[in-house]
């Protein structure tokens, strides 16, 4: 019985540093988004063992992330888009998966703060 609080509190613990991994990585949205990553993946991890009902979503906002995170690295190594780069404005397009997975979850934030608590 002791076993399951302690896993409990780590996995509470867990959800907590992601989410703070990622209010850190909102500070600045290129370097940042590791932390943004990092923090995504740790939810994803965490709500597929908590068993929470929109494990799901955690997963897809964070290959989201992961997507749109891998994208704008690599076309930030290119030397960017537009202006003096090669690359034209179109190719930001393969970016908005990591816009997307975010406000992902801000709507899983929401959730868990205000809808699932006022459930129980």
């Amino acid at each position: 019985m002791e076993t399951e609080l302690k896993k409990k509190r780590w996995l509470q613990a867990g959800f907590i540093l992601g989410v703070v991994l990622i209010l850190l990585g909102t500070l600045d949205p290129l370097e940042g988004s590791l932390l943004i990553l990092a923090g995504s993946i740790l939810l994803a991890v965490v709500s597929h063992l908590f068993r929470d009902p929109q494990r799901k979503w955690y997963k897809i906002a964070a290959m989201l992330i992961f997507f749109g995170v891998l994208v704008l690295w690599i076309l930030s190594a290119l030397g960017g888009f537009g202006g003096e780069s090669d690359l034209g404005y179109g190719w930001a397009v393969l970016i908005l998966p990591y816009p997307v997975g975010g406000l992902m979850l801000l709507g899983l934030f929401y959730l868990r703060l205000f809808v699932q608590k006022n459930k129980a």
